[in-house]
């Protein structure tokens, strides 16, 4: 379970650009929850998922993993439990190394590495195996440099790698939204299926509608640093991407847009 209790954040604090993103904000995520968040540019909800990473730090309130408070750890320790996947498919990946020796790095996540070699050969079966799931042909170039896959092969690895170890939860910031529509719905195919195989708890930001309503099994849109929609299960189901788009569009006429 993920808890944000009583979240405060302000940017440039005590100038005249100071700016209260997230104010008194709370949100309990449970386990093995879907959630699915949208919203328009600034609404949060990348600053939501910095938060949950500890990419940024809050001003006040805390984050609880299973009652545990993270508030105060450092983003690499939290990577530990967290896989995270970028809407820039070169950030999940090294692209100079093999495919190989990327998931090699993967596999060894919050381990000791001592001296050993960084690749063990008798993990490569497994590779291979993880690879052949996701029907791209990636299992036969084990030995490439990732730096020359396609955006959807680099994207596919990434989200693979992130996922390779136990962790609490999986974060796909975006992680589509690079992708041409074709690969994107492959990906997003993947996603799911690793999702529901592995039971995730996992927390998508999209800019695409439909697939904020056809995937998990929680809607959450973001304005202004709010959850100003909270659809969960039966009542998510019942949402359509057209329900979705004239809540947009009533805030986009508020704001002057």
């Amino acid at each position: 379970m993920l808890e944000l209790k009583h979240i405060n954040k302000y940017y440039n604090p005590g100038s005249v650009n100071e700016l209260c993103l997230f104010q008194d904000f709370n949100l309990t995520i449970e386990k093995g929850q879907f959630v699915s968040v949208v919203g328009s540019n600034g609404s949060g909800k990348t600053s939501l998922l910095n938060i949950i990473c500890g990419s940024i730090d809050v001003d006040d309130g805390k984050i609880l993993v299973n009652g545990e408070d993270i508030t105060g750890k450092k983003d690499y320790l939290r990577h530990r439990r967290i896989g995270r996947v970028y809407q820039d498919p070169s950030k999940g990946t090294c692209p100079g190394m093999t495919i190989l020796e990327n998931m090699s790095i993967a596999d060894n996540k919050g381990k000791t590495y001592g001296l050993g070699r960084g690749v063990r050969k008798k993990r490569i079966p497994c590779y291979k195996e993880l690879l052949a799931q996701l029907n791209l042909g990636l299992e036969d170039k084990l030995h490439t440099q990732v730096g020359s896959l396609s955006g959807g092969q680099r994207q596919a690895v990434s989200l693979l790698m992130a996922t390779m170890t136990p962790i609490d939860f999986l974060i796909l910031d975006e992680h589509t939204a690079a992708l041409d529509p074709k690969t994107a719905e492959i990906i997003m195919e993947l996603t799911d299926k690793i999702v529901r195989e592995k039971k995730m708890t996992t927390i998508m930001v999209t800019h695409n509608l439909r697939y904020a309503v056809e995937y998990g099994n929680r809607l959450i849109m973001m304005h202004e640093g709010k959850a100003i929609l909270d659809k969960v299960g039966e009542e998510k189901e019942k949402m359509d991407t057209e329900e979705i788009m004239k809540i947009f569009n009533q805030i986009s006429i508020e704001c002057g847009n």
